[in-house]
């Protein structure tokens, strides 16, 4: 097989990857790009829309399986407060791989991902979970479960929305993505069991089955090339809903 007929070889798949990524999220009156007209200002290439559901899954439903995942491994081994990637490839599985914050630190890592997949990854985001130890913390008569874990969730995440302080930012191999606060995801009520050692991080971890609502803003990129890539993203807070000043920089090596 010559050079010129392997890179030809590589393209040709590299293409077929994306398309097939790109056509596992639906939408309805796009243009020849994919993107609705009233959407199309908010197209980021590579980066799949807010509005498209993909490989199933709206934004909201990932950010709650994020959170599945993020909370499935011992607090110690925890990706968010990892500091070179090492745990950053447990309890991956499937045709989204995640990719975590920090807790208002600055973090660079270093990963290696399989070719194919698309990446997951939170701007800013929060989980709001059922039962906790303050046993006020229940919902008024008639309020379902969903309304008073999403409307508590809330306050947290809407300041990047009211606070001209706050910002957002994230950049794929040094592009800029726009129209971040376009990005929200809010789920619906979702089961979960978290590891137990969690409760480091959540007192109201149990160990055991509970439901939450996760809010928050999130990308979903399609496949990346084999190589070499960066992916840096950013979250600034001055005072609502606290001070947060998250940066977080990924080394990532797409594996053919």
């Amino acid at each position: 097989m010559n050079k010129i007929y392997r890179i030809l070889v590589k393209i040709f798949i590299v293409t077929i990857i994306t398309i097939a990524t790109m056509n596992s999220y639906a939408g309805v009156g796009v243009n020849a790009n994919g993107v609705p007209p009233v959407a199309a200002s908010n197209y980021n290439p590579g980066v799949i829309p807010p509005y498209a559901k993909a490989h199933g899954k709206t934004y909201g439903d990932w950010g709650a399986e994020w959170w599945k995942w993020a909370l499935s491994v011992p607090f110690d081994q925890s990706p968010i407060t990892d500091t070179t990637g090492q745990y950053g490839s447990q309890n991956q599985k499937g045709s989204v791989w995640f990719l975590a914050g920090s807790f208002g630190t600055t973090e660079e890592r270093w990963i290696t991902i399989p070719a194919g997949k698309s990446i997951f990854f939170p701007l800013v985001n929060v989980w709001n979970d059922y039962p906790c130890p303050d046993p006020t913390f229940q919902p008024a008569p008639g309020q379902t479960m969903e309304d008073f874990l999403t409307l508590g969730v809330a306050p947290y995440i809407d300041p990047w929305v009211t606070e001209s302080d706050n910002t957002l930012s994230a950049k794929v191999d040094g592009v800029e993505l726009k129209n971040l606060l376009n990005y929200r995801g809010i789920s619906k009520l979702t089961k979960f069991i978290a590891d137990p050692s969690q409760i480091a991080m959540d007192p109201c971890i149990t160990g055991e089955e509970q439901v939450a609502v996760s809010d928050g803003f999130w990308i979903m990129l399609v496949p990346l090339t084999p190589g070499k890539h960066t992916i840096e993203f950013s979250a600034f807070a001055k005072e609502k809903p606290w001070p947060f000043d998250l940066n977080v920089t990924y080394h990532v090596t797409i594996k053919k």
